[in-house]
């Protein structure tokens, strides 16, 4: 089934131009001094899996004893650290704003809360204040591409919510995880939108390959995180704790309300969780209200350099390189990657039906000339000796050798051609056929084949 997407042209400029790694930072010593915490490269989205097979019981090591206090108006450099990185690959040149500095009072960010139409709750704290600060205060023009971005992506996502009966509201998520970046991929291994873990995206029937990566494939990945998040509801039936097992795993979530003494509530389980995990919930909160308030606060959306692209998908079951389609098409590599982001090696295997994005006006070309397209160059792009190969082997005939259906013979002082077009059963003008001879002179050392 063909679908057609708008895609704004700048936007998978962006993605190309700016895609860098994600990663997320996480507390791993215990201290009650925040300077002295080391901060190590941590899985966002793998430990949901690894943890989620864990025991509630299991014993471990106790959290530290550090949390943050609510008394706290500002971010520490921690908390900076922690939110930097979901807004790091944005570019912040182009958005012209009129941006307003003025801090509100709490009154009118709590309202506003309030106000929007959620399933989610989204309370208010000084936690959740310092948050939204840094994203309409400090970070205006990064509010401004996603809030651009989010005019493509936000439909992708509330289609698939929506199959699932899911709060709109999560379509934020993949704000924090990637910053609306399909090829983000971290130090651990996480990657896309959603930034699954490969042992999470086969769970939930991703196809992770050495080709083939469709964490990276909006669709399916959003239909896999929306799978994910629904099992994990059914579990808990809170949302705020969600989407804290959704960063730390439900192993760590099942502790932190063992000793919190039973209590299922994000809040209530606050100081017991990891520290990443008390920021993450504020920031999604945080991000809810700057994708829907950022113009009250002076922020435009990101302008759009160039015109809109409409593109097309096409099924094939034909192994191809974009090498092919993108030298028979007329159609830049670069674009064709910002609109295949899954095939990591820019083949699709074949065998089965995979799907090749293309500009909608190269479509019927596409299909016109699927044959020489799939043909041209195929033994250097992605025939790669897969058919049946012959080893090399020694004959009994005077050291002659066979390699992929051919013989080879090495001429020895006295031969002619006469005389080995009879010791190989073939005839004199097949021998000059096939090694291109245009007369019957021969030389010692020179080697033949034959082709039969």
């Amino acid at each position: 089934m063909k679908k057609i997407f708008l895609i704004l042209l700048s936007l998978c400029s962006i993605a190309a131009l700016h895609a860098q790694e994600v990663v997320t930072d996480s507390i791993a010593k215990d201290s009650t001094d925040v300077e002295s915490l080391e901060l190590v490269p941590m899985q966002v989205a793998d430990s949901v899996v690894a943890d989620s097979i864990v025991p509630a019981d299991t014993i471990i090591a106790p959290i530290p004893p550090f949390y943050l206090s609510w008394n706290d108006s500002a971010l520490s450099d921690i908390e900076m650290r922690s939110l930097e990185w979901s807004l790091r690959w944005l570019d912040t040149t182009d958005c012209v704003s009129l941006h307003d500095t003025v801090i509100l009072p709490d009154s009118v960010y709590k309202a506003r809360l309030q106000a929007l139409p959620c399933v989610i709750e989204l309370p208010y704290n000084e936690r959740v204040r310092a948050f939204i600060l840094r994203y309409v205060r400090n970070k205006p023009k990064q509010v401004a591409r996603l809030m651009r971005m989010s005019e493509y992506y936000f439909p992708i996502f509330e289609e698939a919510l929506a199959r699932y009966n899911l709060p709109y509201e999560l379509r934020c998520v993949p704000i924090i995880e990637s910053a609306l970046n399909p090829m983000a991929r971290s130090h651990a291994g996480a990657a896309g939108l959603w930034q699954f873990m490969p042992a999470t995206g086969k769970l939930f029937g991703l196809e992770i390959n050495s080709l083939v990566d469709e964490r990276m494939d909006v669709l399916k990945a959003t239909d896999a995180a929306c799978r994910f998040l629904s099992s994990m509801y059914s579990v808990y039936q809170d949302w705020n704790l969600v989407i804290a097992a959704y960063n730390c795993g439900s192993g760590n979530v099942n502790k932190a309300i063992r000793r919190a003494g039973g209590k299922r509530d994000f809040w209530s389980i606050y100081p017991y969780l990891p520290l990443e995990t008390r920021n993450y919930v504020p920031i999604f909160i945080a991000a809810n209200y700057a994708m829907n308030y950022g113009q009250e606060h002076g922020i435009c959306k990101a302008p759009i350099a160039d015109k809109s692209m409409i593109t097309d998908t096409i099924r094939t079951t034909q192994r191809l390189h974009l090498q092919q389609v993108s030298e028979n098409l007329y159609i830049s590599m670069d674009e064709l990657r910002r609109l295949n982001p899954q095939y990591s090696r820019d083949i699709l295997p074949g065998g089965t039906p995979y799907a090749l994005c293309l500009p909608s006006d190269k479509v019927g070309l596409f299909i016109d000339q699927q044959d020489s397209i799939i043909a041209y160059k195929a033994d250097s792009l992605i025939n790669n000796r897969r058919a049946e190969i012959d080893m090399a082997k020694v004959t009994s005939i005077n050291g002659a050798y066979r390699a992929n259906g051919v013989t080879y013979y090495k001429i020895k002082r006295g031969d002619t051609l006469g005389g080995i077009a009879k010791r190989f059963h073939c005839t004199v003008k097949q021998l000059k056929q096939w090694n291109g001879l245009k007369s019957d002179n021969i030389r010692e050392g020179q080697k033949l084949k034959i082709c039969k």
